[in-house]
């Protein structure tokens, strides 16, 4: 059971890690497929025991604790099913970049779409932030969907934005504002 949990829908829910009960259950999900995982997420090269998802998870709850990060595990029907996170909290303009991951057998059901959602009702609710981005690589056909369903507005392509295993790649760049999220609540 998670003490501190933002409950999206009946089956999805947001949770704070518990590092050493969440940590083996993440690992497992990247291990499954590191390849797969890899091609968009380089920290998976380093991530090589289920104790490196414990030492991670240890870190995002201390960056949480700071003020810097909001990195939250994804269940589904109370089941670990992957993590998304806002990252680098600019206090000064009041944004913060969204990154996700989901584990293979819970893709393709809409839960990473509901799961930023559910993202942007907590961080536009009750943090200090107007601006949210999600940064996707071109060609990764998947987050670039995620973040259009979830209703970010595409702003640009920044050229070779992101360096992976194969080289530097051009990233689409979308934004969701509270302006924007305002409006799609009726408020």
């Amino acid at each position: 059971m998670y003490m501190l949990a933002h409950q999206v829908t009946s089956r999805i829910q947001l949770a704070v890690p518990r590092p050493a009960l969440d940590g083996p259950d993440l690992f497992a999900l990247l291990a499954k497929e590191p390849d797969y995982y890899a091609r968009y997420l380089p920290w998976v090269a380093q991530t090589t025991t289920a104790a490196d998802e414990v030492a991670f998870l240890q870190q995002t709850n201390r960056h949480l604790g700071q003020g810097t990060s909001l990195n939250l595990v994804i269940l589904v029907a109370g089941v670990t099913a992957g993590m998304i996170s806002c990252n680098r909290f600019d206090q000064l303009n009041q944004s913060a970049d969204i990154g996700y991951w989901l584990g293979r057998a819970y893709q393709g059901q809409g839960i990473m779409t509901t799961a930023v959602k559910g993202l942007c009702d907590l961080v536009f609710s009750d943090y200090a932030v107007n601006r949210l981005v999600i940064r996707a690589a071109v060609e990764n056909t998947a987050s670039n969907a995620v973040a259009q369903r979830a209703g970010f507005q595409p702003e640009g392509i920044l050229r070779q934005n992101e360096k992976l295993a194969d080289g530097f790649h051009d990233e689409q760049q979308y934004s969701y504002l509270k302006t924007d999220w305002l409006a799609a609540k009726g408020l």
